[in-house]
């Protein structure tokens, strides 16, 4: 029972690792979108009418193309496409070079987020005192603070494993302080893995 209680949560791990992998590769191919330069601006934007928004973002109104064109010419600044699935189209007036910033922006933040988020590990022991206990459980919250993943663990040594109940206990406590305190989840409950007595954590 207890070696397929471990292939679940070496399964459930992998998924994880999965993910994070197909999410940074996500957000190259958006970073190789923008770096090429496909949007569409100016005099490429073909509609019968367009949605018109200003630069900080507010309603300017719906007219044609060439009517927005001149606004932004006015402005000495482009038109350029935000969304061409909204019905009329949406453009914004806004320089191309801030524009093409704010988006590069945007996918070094994601990317960054994506990349920033690890699985750190605190290990605990069997009938810690309670100042060892402090010290993890603060190490858990600084972990889940900055939002990373926490996998907790407990080896036990000998026949500790018959008093697998205090472990479970200490994880209960744990996890419940994390989660009243709104910093963290529970992804994977308390679980036996060979030796082990595993459970993780995921940012709030």
């Amino acid at each position: 029972m207890e070696k397929n209680t471990g292939q679940c949560y070496n399964c459930a791990s992998r998924k994880l690792e999965l993910i994070n992998y197909y999410k940074l590769k996500i957000f190259k191919s958006v970073a190789r979108y923008i770096k090429r330069e496909y949007i569409i601006a100016n005099h490429k934007i073909r509609f019968p009418e367009v949605r018109v928004l200003d630069d900080a973002g507010k309603m300017v109104g719906v007219m044609s193309p060439r009517e927005a064109m001149e606004l932004a010419q006015k402005e000495e600044k482009d038109l350029v496409l935000i969304t061409k699935e909204a019905n009329p189209p949406v453009t914004k007036i806004i320089e191309l070079s801030k524009y093409k910033y704010q988006q590069q922006q945007k996918v070094a933040k994601a990317r960054k987020k994506s990349r920033a988020q690890e699985i750190k590990e605190v290990r605990f022991k069997m009938f810690m005192g309670d100042n060892d206990v402090d010290v993890r459980k603060k190490r858990v919250k600084e972990f889940l603070k900055e939002g990373n993943k926490v996998r907790m663990s407990l080896e036990f040594r000998g026949r500790q494993i018959t008093k697998k109940d205090f472990a479970y206990e200490l994880f209960a406590e744990v996890i419940n302080e994390a989660q009243e305190e709104e910093l963290g989840k529970l992804e994977i409950e308390p679980k036996i893995n060979g030796r082990k007595l595993i459970a993780q954590l995921t940012p709030a």
